[in-house]
């Protein structure tokens, strides 16, 4: 199952916290929530699309985090969690499951509402907004926001490279692909990749070296295709590297592999497959034709607070 959104952690998170007055870790929340929505291991090791953190335990502080804002959480000290006399008696006057709609009020009605000090007076709780259920926008996190915003973005420059690709001419592409095999860390440096293609080229389009002395090397071939590759181009690739007595070989494509040509490759040595969707990918990873901007998204160092706390 997928994991659930941040606001369906809301109703197990209070619960768990009013069946523990005197508050509790927050990792042993993160895992009474999973364990209340019946999230299997495999949900727990999933990542949020960053990678910086496990999905659930993201959501599960998303959940803590609103019910702080609607009053009825606080954490008293460092990485602790515990519910506030408002939320013990928002949570007996609900006794019964929080409904869809009750459970988005919580997630998104308070989104202004200043955290105070845990030190401070207790937060009153606000009325909750009204919403009509048909009009209420799905529940996200700002990672998970954040997240899909990420995974667009690359969508679209990796279709927009794909169709940059399919008209360059055959040549540029062959540059491009040594200039990213460089970038990916192969020749000591770019006077070590060499374009070889061309008429008489035997099927190779690119020589790397791997060391200084070039004795070891990597041939490649980049075809800027639509048509699928098929079995017999990449026999001949194979051929071709026989006739070097070369041991490694890429096979790089702006198009797709057949599924013969696919177990070609699988059923001899050292043929490496790059189709059209992993070469625009790679070139993003690696910033060939690509530039980046960095965002800055505050985090809270705990570390620095380390000695306050303790």
């Amino acid at each position: 199952m997928a994991v659930p959104t941040y606001d369906q952690f809301i109703e197990p998170v209070l619960r768990y916290l009013v069946q523990h007055p005197d508050g509790v870790p927050a990792r042993q929340a993160h895992e009474a929530a999973a364990d209340a929505l019946r999230l299997t291991e495999e949900d727990r090791q999933q990542p949020l699309p960053s990678g910086a953190q496990l999905m659930y335990k993201n959501r599960a502080g998303w959940a803590h985090d609103r019910l702080k804002r609607a009053g009825l959480s606080g954490s008293p000290r460092r990485g602790i969690w515990k519910a506030t006399p408002e939320g013990l008696r928002f949570a007996a006057e609900h006794p019964g499951p929080f409904t869809a709609e009750l459970a988005q009020q919580l997630a998104t009605g308070y989104p202004d509402v200043k955290l105070r000090q845990s030190n401070g007076p207790a937060l009153v709780q606000p009325p909750l907004p009204t919403c009509a259920p048909l009009h209420c926008e799905s529940v996200a996190s700002p990672d998970d926001r954040l997240g899909q915003a990420l995974l667009e973005l690359r969508q679209s420059a990796e279709s927009e490279l794909l169709e940059l690709l399919a008209n360059v001419s055959p040549a540029f592409f062959e540059t491009i692909v040594l200039d990213l095999l460089h970038r990916m860390g192969y020749g000591a440096n770019r006077a070590d990749l060499q374009r070889v293609g061309g008429s008489g080229d035997a099927g190779i389009d690119g020589i790397i070296s791997l060391d200084r002395l070039g004795l070891e090397k990597v041939y490649v071939q980049a075809k800027r295709w639509q048509a699928c590759v098929g079995r017999p181009d990449l026999q001949a690739f194979y051929g071709a590297l026989a006739g070097q007595k070369a041991k490694k070989g890429v096979f790089i494509t702006t198009s797709t592999y057949s599924s013969q040509a696919m177990d070609f490759a699988r059923s001899v040595e050292g043929i490496v497959l790059i189709d059209g969707a992993r070469l625009a990918g790679l070139m993003i990873d690696h910033e060939v034709g690509i530039s980046s901007r960095t965002v800055r998204i505050p985090k809270i160092d705990s570390d620095y607070f380390e000695d306050e706390a303790s």
